[in-house]
């Protein structure tokens, strides 16, 4: 693995393999107690078995069984149950739990999160047949990938993607270099906006990352951030660029991620109103 480290990247963890529910899931509770965060990358064709041949796929999958069931390409429908049974295992290894306890859910947009566990934050990405997953308990997180050998035009789409400021040093690069720098620097343009819940909302242009150092900038090149955020760039599985955005929000460094003591308070005061 090859990996691009910006500043702050000691902050998240680097992410692995898991190449199916068998994997060695010990080490995202490893990483969760180092960092407060892990990443795990894995292809669909690798959870196929599971997804085909998993007894308990119904409770497993829970609100998305429906939708699984409507979907009628078996390509799509493994990749879809590939991605969310990848999502519910890394988040049950960060919360010494099992997947079925889980309830995966979706906010507008899409973006996943586990209901009531509001102090964990989820992102998923999936390109080809990569999927990653990246788990915090500390604050935001948003992952994306691309392959590493995607072509993309800088004619056509600098303006669209980069800041003067990034447009100026990239336009000091040869042709190879300055396509590998802006393939980096989108997915770390993903990720970030990932992490805000802004998906494709927020315009690449409007903020932008040094293409040395990773850092996060304004569309001036002037810093944008105080050291509450952090990035990393990982090349996986020989062909694939990771990116991960983090934002550290200053939240409880507590290692306890135990479901039943991290409930939300709204939501266990709306299940005791029912029980009692």
């Amino acid at each position: 693995m090859t990996t691009i480290i910006p500043t702050g990247a000691e902050h998240i963890s680097t992410p692995f393999h898991v190449s199916g529910p068998d994997a060695p899931w010990y080490r995202v509770r490893e990483a969760m107690d180092r960092h407060g965060n892990a990443v795990v990358h894995s292809t669909w064709g690798e959870w196929l078995t599971a997804a085909v041949a998993q007894p308990g796929l119904r409770p497993l999958l829970g609100r998305d069984w429906q939708r699984y069931r409507r979907t009628t390409d078996p390509t799509v429908r493994h990749r879809f149950v590939a991605s969310r049974l990848v999502t519910k295992y890394a988040a049950a290894a960060a919360l010494h739990t099992d997947p079925v306890e889980l309830d995966l859910s979706y906010k507008v947009g899409g973006r996943p999160y586990l209901r009531g566990l509001d102090q964990i934050d989820v992102s998923l990405t999936h390109t080809d047949d990569l999927i990653a997953v990246g788990v915090s308990r500390d604050g935001r997180i948003g992952v994306d990938a691309e392959p590493a050998e995607r072509r993309m035009s800088y004619d056509l789409l600098s303006g669209h993607v980069l800041t003067p400021a990034e447009r100026e040093v990239l336009e000091q690069l040869g042709d190879a270099a300055r396509r590998a720098a802006m393939l980096r620097l989108w997915t770390l343009k993903e990720a970030y906006t990932k992490a805000l819940g802004q998906g494709l909302r927020l315009a690449f242009t409007e903020f932008g990352f040094g293409v040395d150092s990773g850092d996060l900038l304004g569309p001036d090149g002037r810093p944008a951030a105080r050291g509450e955020w952090a990035f990393a760039t990982h090349r996986v599985l020989g062909r694939y660029l990771l990116s991960v955005a983090r934002h550290d929000a200053g939240l409880d460094s507590s290692r306890d991620t135990a479901p039943h003591t991290m409930l939300d308070e709204g939501f266990m005061g709306a299940v005791t109103e029912l029980l009692g």
